[in-house]
């Protein structure tokens, strides 16, 4: 006997109310998402202050006031219907481009949405009509009717959500605490507050307020402040300027320093025609822009502005329009690193204010000693470095004084050790190139100052008009060395300098074959090596601008690198790294003594060179110390 087969079900339509229902749950998936949604509607109805209050998340309720264009009360009778919108325009022939949206989305789409799961209340008054209000239970329509309206202008929009998903109590238990989701909407209303500075922003949760932002002025000036305000001065203090045009699509925004990073890419934000948007590739472009800064784990601040036509974008690739599609991803992406590049390239040697800020909160004045003599004779000493510390001695004749408390200067100040003159003797042990110097002139010409010591035989003392510069001369010169080996490259090869004999490096045999494989790819890099017997390499010149070097090191330093890489991987694909492996083997090492000249030498090249501020694994170069800051910090000023 045959199997009967089965029942061919019945396709049905379902109720509206379904419909709405299941709507929601693409649209609506938290009380942060209707917030968004709510928002772009204010924003499109020409809104210049939002207000946004929350209650236990938003999901016992969520209250939004605006100040735009209004309803009338026919509009909020379709406003609540699904598919109705007013970003969708027919043509002539009654038509309608999908692509071609340049607005959030205009009371429509959303609004019966979050209507269908929640308890909704809208009232609102357009110019020149009267105000009116409708309500919503679980997407059940009650108006409109007249209302007697109380806004912050004479038209504008208050909507009240109440009970969000009370007619889903399934999804209740997908909710995530109170907590976490008054977190959610702080987040979208910062992105959407981001994307539009000159509109004023408030948000409040439980009757206290998490966020309020006035309305900023136009151009980058009010963009970078609303930024500072919401991602911190910080940022706003060391952000440079990001504004470039290729073929109809224009980036604009703000990148941080190099120097300024975090452990997360949680202060990289992307918006496209002014929509906040999460797209995986902002993070791919941001690594390739600071490749040559940063090491993998440490991710810089941004806030990227992407505007083009709205045909070569397609917002609804995901149903919140929380992500994108670009019809050119690969022009957009080869924009945005380019111009990331070329305006940090711009900032120069500059270095983030937050490393004095770092340096000043790890520094600690001793306290006050106790009353007393001023002076007292310390023991001779060995100091460091081969140094001969001697004290120096009060002036003969010198009667110490006991502190009084009249806040009066003694008469002597002693000045503890000083170095013997010997030790500023002996010739250099790095290359530096000197060159000819400028005329000496005042401080003010010479942004890093001008060298005054060698402390440790690491750190390089200059003195600036208003502060003092430490640097360290080893990240420093890293960067310098980096730089100019870009710079070779560009310009057809690394200069070498032959060995008069050459340098023979033992390896295994497994070694020895992973660097000779790649001898043509290093040639370009300014190192010409070559097989010698088993297990050995032949180094016969090195790049000229490294000076005397130690090449078995490198060598050895690049054999581990190559055991690393996948098999056919070239040296163009990994290219920065291994030049800064390079540099970062031939730089002034920490313990070499550098005389003036090579010192004051050291900082005009960091004058000279973009992104000598830091060094080639993001860490800073010098720590500049204003004046101001040491005077606090003995107390001098408040």
């Amino acid at each position: 006997m045959a199997d009967s087969a089965p029942p061919r079900p019945t396709i049905r339509k379902l109720p509206a109310d379904v419909v709405n229902r299941i709507a929601a749950g693409e649209v609506v998936e938290r009380p942060a998402a209707a917030v968004k949604e709510l928002v772009e509607n204010a924003l499109d109805a020409g809104a210049r202050s939002i207000a946004i209050a929350i209650e236990e998340g938003g999901l016992k309720r969520i209250t939004l006031e605006d100040d735009g264009c209004g309803l009338s009360a026919d509009d909020l009778l379709i406003a609540l219907e699904r598919h109705a919108t007013s970003k969708l325009v027919p043509d002539t022939d009654g038509r309608v481009d999908l692509l071609n949206i340049f607005t959030m989305g205009f009371r429509g789409e959303a609004l019966p949405s979050i209507a269908s799961v929640s308890r909704m209340r809208i009232v609102s008054r357009a110019a020149g009509e009267e105000a009116a209000e409708i309500f919503s239970d679980a997407g059940r329509l009650d108006g409109p009717r007249p209302a007697a309206f109380t806004g912050r202008s004479d038209t504008g929009t208050r909507i009240d959500v109440n009970d969000l998903f009370h007619a889903t109590p399934a999804r209740l238990k997908f909710m995530r605490g109170e907590r976490a989701e008054a977190m959610a909407v702080t987040d979208a209303v910062k992105r959407l507050a981001m994307a539009n500075p000159e509109v004023a922003f408030s948000l409040e949760s439980n009757g206290r307020n998490l966020l309020r932002y006035p309305a900023e002025g136009p151009g980058d000036g009010g963009r970078l402040k609303r930024l500072g305000a919401i991602m911190g001065r910080d940022f706003s203090d060391n952000a440079v300027a990001v504004d470039a045009t290729r073929e109809g699509v224009r980036l604009s925004g703000f990148a941080g320093l190099p120097t300024l990073n975090r452990g997360n890419a949680q202060m990289q934000f992307l918006f496209v025609n002014g929509r906040p948007v999460k797209d995986r590739m902002l993070t791919g472009v941001v690594r390739a822009a600071y490749q040559d800064f940063l090491a993998r784990d440490r991710h810089p601040m941004v806030a990227l502005f992407v505007d083009l036509d709205p045909e070569g974008v397609d917002v609804n690739v995901h149903p919140a329009k929380t992500e994108v599609r670009f019809r050119d991803a690969g022009g957009v992406r080869g924009l945005m690193i380019s111009a990331l590049r070329h305006a940090l390239a711009a900032a120069g040697h500059r270095a983030s204010t937050t490393v004095a800020g770092f340096a000043l909160g790890k520094a600690r004045a001793e306290p006050a000693p106790q009353a007393g003599f001023l002076w007292q004779a310390p023991q001779t000493q060995s100091g460091p470095g081969g140094y001969t510390q001697r004290p120096v001695m009060p002036p003969q004749g010198y009667a110490a004084r006991q502190v009084e408390g009249d806040g009066t200067d003694a008469p002597f100040t002693p000045r503890g050790f000083v170095p013997e003159a010997s030790a500023y003797e002996g010739a250099p042990t790095a290359k530096v190139e000197t060159g000819p110097m400028p005329a000496p002139g005042p401080l003010g010409e010479y942004p890093l100052g001008a060298a005054r010591a060698q402390v440790h035989e690491t750190y390089v003392i200059a003195q600036t008009a208003d502060g003092i510069v430490i640097v360290d001369q080893h990240a420093a010169h890293e960067r310098l060395v980096y730089e100019s080996m870009k710079r070779q490259m560009a310009e057809g090869g690394v200069r070498r300098q032959a060995l008069l004999i050459p340098d023979i490096v033992e390896l295994s045999e497994d070694e020895a074959h992973r660097v000779c494989a790649r001898a043509e790819e290093l040639a370009a890099l300014g190192l010409e090596i070559e097989p010698f017997g088993p297990g050995a390499i032949a180094v016969r010149a090195t790049p000229a601008l490294f000076g005397e070097m130690d090449a078995a090191g490198l060598i050895r330093d690049l054999a581990d690198d190559f055991a690393e890489y996948e098999a056919g991987l070239t040296l163009s694909e990994r290219f920065e790294e291994v030049m800064g492996n390079m540099a970062c083997r031939s730089s002034i090492r920490a313990g070499r003594r550098l005389n003036g000249d090579e010192m004051n030498a050291l900082l005009r090249q960091m004058e000279a060179t973009p992104h000598s501020g830091q060094c080639n694994h993001g860490r800073p170069t010098y720590v500049e110390l204003k004046l101001a800051d040491i005077e606090r910090l003995f107390g001098r000023r408040g």
